[in-house]
C-alpha cells in the first residue's frame, strides 16, 4: 500500500511517503507556519518518488494531541486530499509516533512519553515494544506534571519536550520508576507510516469525515490572544 503521511502537531513538522516499498521523509522544526511549510514538503516528496497524488492509497496523519494550531492544520490537509482523491484516512496518535521514533532510534522498550501542552500541563502516555511495535499502557491525558498516570513497574524511558519544559517535576514524580531522559525527540511522520500500516493491514481504514482531531483539552476554543499566548507551535 502506497501511504502519504503528515505530522504537524509539534513545533516539528513532518511528512512522509511509502511508495513501492520505499520509504520518503522530510521533516522541518518551525515555530509557526506549518501550513506553510507541509505542502511543499508534499511536493518534494512525490518529486522524489516519481510520483504524485494519484499514487496514493491512504492518507495517514498525526491526530493529536499538541499544539492546536499544528494538530488542525494537519487534520484539515488530510481530509481535504482524501475528500478530493475519494481516500481513506488513518488517523494515528501523536504521542504513539513520538514513543515508536525514540523506541526505534534508541533501542528502548519502554517510553514515558510527555510532550509541552503549555499552561503548565504535558501530554502524556506510556508505551512497550512488543515485537517492534509500542503498544500503549495507559490513556493519553493532559495534565499537571505530578499527576501523570505512573505504570507500576521501573525501567521507563522519559522522552519528549514535557521532560525538558518539567523535568524537575517529572523526575521527582516519577522517583525510580524512570531509567533516562531523552527530551529531543518528536512526533514524525516516519513513524505515522509505520505505525498505519500496521492499521491498514488490520483494515482500520476510514472514510475522510472521520478525519478528526484529537486535542484532549475541553477548552480547545479560546480567543485568538489566549491561543497566541499559550500556543506557540
Amino acid at each position: 500500500m502506497n501511504i502519504l503521511a503528515l505530522e504537524t502537531c509539534t513545533e516539528c513538522c513532518s511528512a512522509a511517503l511509502f511508495y513501492q516499498g520505499e520509504l520518503f521523509e522530510q521533516r522541518e522544526m518551525t515555530a509557526r507556519g506549518a501550513s506553510d511549510l507541509i505542502l511543499g514538503m508534499m511536493d518534494g516528496l512525490f518529486e522524489q518518488a516519481g510520483a504524485d497524488l494519484s499514487a496514493i492509497d491512504a492518507i495517514a496523519f498525526g491526530r493529536g494531541p499538541g499544539s492546536f494550531t499544528g494538530v488542525r492544520v494537519g487534520v484539515g490537509v488530510a481530509q481535504g486530499i482524501a475528500y478530493a482523491r475519494n481516500l481513506p484516512v488513518i488517523p494515528i496518535s501523536s504521542l504513539a509516533a513520538l514513543a515508536q521514533d525514540a523506541a526505534d532510534t534508541l533501542n528502548f522498550d519502554k517510553l514515558a512519553v510527555a510532550i509541552d501542552a503549555r499552561m503548565g500541563e504535558v501530554y502524556a502516555a506510556h508505551y512497550q515494544r512488543e515485537q517492534g511495535i509500542l503498544k500503549p499502557m495507559t490513556a493519553e491525558q493532559v495534565c499537571v506534571a505530578n499527576a501523570v498516570i505512573l505504570p507500576n513497574d521501573s525501567g521507563w524511558h522519559g522522552v519528549g519536550t514535557g521532560w525538558s519544559t518539567y523535568q524537575t517535576e517529572l523526575t521527582q514524580y516519577y522517583g525510580d520508576k524512570i531509567a533516562t531522559i531523552n527530551t529531543a525527540y518528536y512526533p514524525q511522520a516516519s513513524a505515522v507510516i509505520k505505525l498505519a500500516l500496521i492499521e491498514a493491514e488490520a483494515g482500520h481504514l476510514l472514510p475522510a469525515e472521520k478525519a478528526l482531531p484529537v486535542y484532549l483539552r475541553d477548552n480547545v476554543a479560546q480567543t485568538i490572544a489566549q491561543r497566541q499566548k499559550n500556543d506557540k507551535t
